[in-house]
């Protein structure tokens, strides 16, 4: 969970804030009339946020590329025979 706090207690503690992500492993939200607005995260987290972003592109990009096989009714053109049954009544 996210420590929050506003921005007007986030300007008197920036530093205070910049020692707990970094030191204590925290992450902290800061909140303008009680909406999240922007976050404080470490280097590290930043990175990682960055290669999950590169890693769901590739997959996207993978994905998009991948066509639909036609759709064969089961039992015609199996085995690449064109004549059809028809009973005695047909024409």
């Amino acid at each position: 969970m996210a420590y929050e706090i506003s921005v007007t207690h986030a300007r008197a503690e920036l530093a205070d804030l910049i020692n707990r992500v970094v030191y204590g492993g925290e992450r902290v939200v800061v909140t303008r009339h009680g909406k999240p607005l922007v976050a404080l995260v470490s280097a590290a987290d930043l990175e990682r946020l960055a290669e999950l972003d590169a890693a769901q592109e590739q997959v996207i990009s993978s994905v998009s590329g991948v066509h639909e096989a036609p759709s064969v009714q089961p039992g015609r053109h199996r085995f690449g025979i064109a004549a059809e049954h028809r009973g005695p009544d047909a024409s």
